[in-house]
């Protein structure tokens, strides 16, 4: 897998492959159509413990994983994990306080790394 993520879906490219962790409204999923955003719960992956999270999403080729679990960068290797974590950050975790962070969380999965972490909002 690339350590960089380019684009959403730049020419000749497939678009970026994003998975939305539990924690996460499977809801978001609707607004992130220009990304191939799936969540845990539709590949059947709810309850798996982070690391087995991480090592499952790697091995199925996805670049990111959203999440609101603010703890997560601290308690798994993220670095080593083949992916890019994007942490977002709001009032709670309903789609109505997610919606705000919408344009800089697309933002951020276009820039995402491989190994790297990123905040969107507070």
């Amino acid at each position: 897998m690339s350590p960089e993520v380019d684009g959403a879906e730049s020419a000749g490219s497939a678009p970026i492959r994003v998975l939305l962790d539990e924690s996460v409204p499977h809801d978001l999923v609707e607004h992130l159509r220009d990304f191939a955003a799936t969540t845990v719960q539709a590949l059947g992956w709810a309850g798996m413990k982070n690391g087995a999270l991480l090592r499952a999403a790697s091995e199925a080729g996805f670049a990111v994983l959203v999440t609101v679990d603010r703890r997560m960068e601290y308690q798994q290797n993220i670095a080593r994990s083949g992916l890019a974590l994007v942490v977002l950050r709001a009032r709670t975790t309903r789609v109505v306080d997610l919606l705000p962070l919408l344009p800089s969380l697309r933002a951020a999965l276009r820039q995402a790394r491989s190994g790297a972490v990123t905040h969107v909002g507070d």
